[in-house]
């Protein structure tokens, strides 16, 4: 199973937002489960981009 097509543009374009504010990636995962991709970055920001690649932040109560 794979990332869809939403959700790879939207990585990317969210990886380079946060590269360029120079915010180290910490984890990037897609689970198969859920089929949501996770970012974790800089000191405590949760991205979460689900399959129609409308990302968001994710707050802790959400976990």
């Amino acid at each position: 199973m794979n990332p869809t097509n939403e959700q790879a543009q939207a990585s990317v374009r969210v990886c380079q937002m946060l590269s360029n504010t120079y915010k180290d990636i910490h984890l990037f995962r897609f689970d198969i489960q859920t089929r949501d991709i996770y970012i974790l970055a800089g000191e405590n920001i949760q991205i979460i981009i689900p399959h129609n690649g409308n990302w968001r932040f994710l707050n802790e109560t959400e976990l």
